[in-house]
């Protein structure tokens, strides 16, 4: 009986022992072999592996997935104007040296998240602090970031630390200093609306006095026209008056007495005072004799 329980025993410590001695590194993790601190090897294929039973020889598992490092709050920087605003960014990340990244961190990931931080807050202020919020925000962001994302992937390859992506989130003004903000776009939105309706005043004015002037030359040169027409049939209405005059003045006589007859009574209630006798009704008392 003592014999058996023996032989269990010792199958079981062995067991225990072989089973100390095989590890399984999976496909989305580094494994990391070192003996009493000091890393003697690292494993990124995944499988079935061995190594020593502890304490001669111990794993560490590491994620070799990317990884995303968002800030809690948003940090506060000063642009070249010495106005205060605020960024939230976030960066994409992976473990690309396992081994130096095992030495900086001892494989805490908290402390690796505190010093990428740290890297990425510095990169941003050595950017901001040359630029305004203008440039930030659109006129250079692209070249803004362009600098953070080298400096970021420069400081990171120390550590063991590959950057897929920095990404600036939101960038805001402080509080404080919102209002005032807005009340300047507010004035220069109101000055560039005031210029422009000064422009579009002078341009009215400009136009309008141009329609007037050519009005006015419209109408002068119309009248002109219009006078010298008159003028011509003047003249061609004397030339057939005196061609008619000419041939047989006693009807042109008569037929002008004509017309000032009715012209003269062209209305009932036109009242003349004249003599019969005068040289006005000679043809209206006797049209036949030439007022004879």
């Amino acid at each position: 009986m003592n014999r058996i329980v023996t032989i269990l025993v010792t199958g079981f410590i062995a067991l225990m022992l072989l089973s100390s001695t095989v590890f399984l590194v999976d496909q989305r993790r580094y494994a990391i072999v070192f003996a009493l601190g000091e890393v003697k090897q690292v494993i990124s294929t995944p499988g079935l592996h061995f190594k020593l039973p502890p304490p001669f020889q111990n794993v560490l598992y590491l994620d070799k997935r990317i990884m995303t490092m968002d800030s809690a709050d948003a940090d506060r920087f000063i642009t070249a104007e010495k106005m205060n605003i605020l960024i939230d960014s976030f960066v994409k990340w992976r473990i690309a040296e396992p081994k130096l990244y095992f030495v900086s961190f001892g494989g805490d990931e908290t402390r690796a998240r505190d010093r990428m931080s740290q890297i990425v807050k510095a990169a941003l202020n050595d950017e901001i602090t040359k630029r305004t919020v203008r440039e930030v925000i659109s006129g250079q962001r692209g070249k803004v970031m362009e600098s953070i994302v080298t400096k970021v992937i420069t400081e990171s390859k120390q550590i063991g630390v590959e950057i897929i992506d920095v990404r600036l989130k939101r960038v805001d003004y402080v509080e404080q200093i919102n209002n005032s903000v807005y009340e300047r776009m507010k004035a220069e939105r109101s000055r560039v609306a005031n210029e422009l309706r000064s422009t579009g005043s002078a341009d009215s004015e400009k136009i309008r006095a141009d329609a007037d002037r050519q009005r006015t030359v419209v109408l002068a040169e119309a009248y002109r026209e219009a006078e010298t027409i008159r003028g011509q049939g003047d003249g061609k209405a004397s030339q057939i008056y005196a061609e008619a005059f000419g041939r047989n003045p006693e009807f042109y006589k008569f037929y002008r007495s004509l017309d000032a007859y009715r012209n003269s009574f062209k209305s009932k209630g036109d009242v003349m005072v004249v003599d019969p006798n005068s040289d006005f009704f000679k043809y209206f008392k006797n049209p036949g004799s030439g007022g004879k």
